[in-house]
Parts: C-alpha cells; structure tokens; sequence
C-alpha cells in the first residue's frame, strides 16, 4: 500500500513586504538582498493568525482534493510558531475546517518539517486501522519569531501556510521514499528561544517606518557590515528571538540536502536525473543552487517561489509544490522529490510519483 496526494493548497498574509520597504525599517536594500538570496518580496500577518492560514491553505487543498472536512480522519500540522502553545495548532485548524472525524497533533522539525509531516501522516495511514485520508498542513508566523532590529535575519522570513490532502492508496502510486535525517546543533547555530517578545514594525496599511537616525543608531550598535552580519551573527544561548549563524546554516544545507535526496531516491529505486520537479525548501536562492550542482541537475528543475514568499519555514515546501502543480509543472506520473532542512539540526527528503 501507499499514499498518493490528492490535492494542494497554500495562504499568503494580505501585506506584501518589498525589500525596499524592509530598507525604510533596517539597513539594507533590495539589491544586497536579491543578490545574496533572492529574496524580493514577503508576506507579513499582521491581522492573521497561524489558524487563519492554515484553515485556509487547508481549505483550497480539500477543494483541489474533491474532498469535504468531514472525509478527513488524520491532520498534522508542523509548526514553530502556533497560535497557542496548547490546544495544539492542529486542534484549532480542525475547529475552523468542521473536520469532526479527524485525530489531530503538532510536530516540529522546523524548516523540514513538511517532509516529517508528509512522512509521519503517510506511515499512520498504512498502519492505523480505519485512516484513509490526511490533511498535512504547515502554518508560520515567522515575522513574530524575528529580530527586526537583525538585519542579518529579519530580511531572510515570511509568513504564510501550506496543504495537501494525503489519501490511502493500493498501488505504487504516491509515496516512493523518505528520508529524515538529525544532527546535534552542538555549536547553536540556529535558535529561537521565545516567540513574539520583539517589535513588530508593520500594521495592515504597511511598514512602521523608522527614521534614518533610527536605522543608523541601531546599525552602529550591531556593529558590523551587512555582509559580516549575514555570514556570521553570533547565537546567544537565552536569546528570545531568532538568531542563527548564516555561514554554518549554509554548509549544513549544502552538504544535507543532495545527501538526503540522493538517499531517497536511491531507497525508492529511481535515479535522481529521473525527477521531472524537486520542491525545497525556500531558504536561499545560493543553497538551491548548490545543491543543484552537487546532484547534477540543472537549477531550472528546481521550483522556487522564495522570490516572493522568502523563507516561509515550515510551511515552504508545500507552498511550492502547490504552487508548481497549478503552474502545469507537475503532470500525472512524473517523480517528484521534496527536500528540507532546519533548526534541530533536522533534514529529509521524500520521493513521490505524482
């Protein structure tokens, strides 16, 4: 047995955030952004909530899907940034969905947490009597979790919400592989020790602005260049809001992520030339493109939309692959890789046929 996908879903907040208009709160500007990650533009919830997103990415999957909430027996919904430390985020998305037959949980595994999830929902639904259909669902508010004093990070994060509606299937169809992958974070180089302790310079009109002296002072307290800040920001150990180090977090994403895919693909008996789309993470336009290399495959077969989004964690992969499916990228048949990494240090990778 197996589990196909039957339908995808994604939200973005109503504020859409440019480069140009984060230069009005930090020091930077659109083009050292772009250049470095690729990042143009984000989503900000200012009146949302991960529920919000979630309850709606969920709902244009189900649509996508054929399928009603009441037809839903399993949610996971991965997270690092709910609405509520308790009920689980999960719990309050199956309340505004009316999906009454549904057992629901959280998971985190940070940015790889589509890939646990879409791992963990599949293996219930072959091993739990009764289980036939799963909403997977990735829901981030990273915009409260960020410094927006940090010029190094705040530029990186998005908010926004991802879906798919996971079905119990009899054949080969589906879910091929999976790999998940953890390393000790011995040295800190990404954490996140509280949530929503910081400001927060946005309202649903737009950006808070900061003046110029503002954005001076609060540079020359940092201390360092932008490039300097990015390649090096020092993890503090009770720190409450996201820090990480840029260069570690690079050579981890490099080296996991065409490991973990490689072994995917080589569990599921295909080669990795034979994926017609790979969906990662959205990170950082420089790490999908070394891991295109070290794989052999050319960038163009990888599906981005961290030009828009920028680093949604969590919610990042299904947002893309909802977003490459309604492109026509995605036809029935094709390979289909899936690979993240994060905070833990997490990784995996999931090979599907669509």
């Amino acid at each position: 047995m197996g589990s196909r996908i039957l339908g995808c879903g994604s939200a973005l907040p109503a504020l859409r955030v440019t480069n140009d208009d984060l230069s009005r709160v930090v020091d930077t500007s659109d083009e050292w952004i772009a250049k470095r990650t690729g990042i143009r533009a984000r989503h900000i919830a200012v009146e949302e909530t991960a529920t919000d997103l979630g309850v709606s990415a969920c709902q244009k999957a189900l649509e996508d899907a054929g399928v009603d909430a009441g037809q839903i027996d399993l949610i996971v919904c991965t997270t690092g940034t709910p609405d509520a430390l308790f009920p689980s985020q999960a719990a309050l998305i199956r309340a505004g969905l009316g999906a009454v037959n549904a057992v629901c949980f959280d998971l985190n595994a940070a940015c790889a947490g589509c890939v646990y999830a879409l791992t963990t929902a599949h293996s219930l639904l072959q091993t739990m009597p009764g289980m036939r259909r799963a909403l997977v669902v990735g829901s981030e508010r990273m915009s409260r979790a960020v410094d927006w004093t940090d010029r190094a990070t705040c530029v990186l994060f998005g908010d926004g919400a991802g879906a798919v509606v996971l079905e119990r299937c009899d054949d080969d169809q589906g879910v091929l592989a999976s790999v998940l992958k953890n390393e000790d974070d011995v040295d800190d180089v990404l954490r996140a020790n509280s949530l929503y302790a910081g400001d927060f310079p946005f309202t649903a009109e737009g950006v808070a602005e900061r003046t110029a002296e503002q954005i001076a002072a609060q540079s020359e307290a940092g201390g360092q260049t932008m490039e300097e800040a990015l390649a090096s920001t020092t993890c503090v150990g009770d720190a409450p809001l996201l820090l990480m180090k840029g260069r570690e977090v690079f050579k981890f994403a490099t080296r996991v992520m065409p490991e973990v895919l490689q072994e995917a693909c080589d569990q599921a008996g295909v080669a990795v030339e034979d994926l017609a789309v790979v969906i990662p993470h959205q990170a950082n336009e420089r790490i999908i493109s070394y891991a295109a290399k070290k794989l052999g495959l050319p960038l163009e077969r990888f599906h981005m939309v961290i030009q828009e989004t920028g680093n949604t964690s969590s919610a990042s992969v299904f947002m893309a692959l909802d977003d490459a499916r309604r492109a026509g990228r995605i036809q029935p048949g094709q390979l289909i890789g899936m690979t993240g990494f994060g905070a833990g240090l997490t990784a995996g990778a999931v090979v599907l046929r669509a």
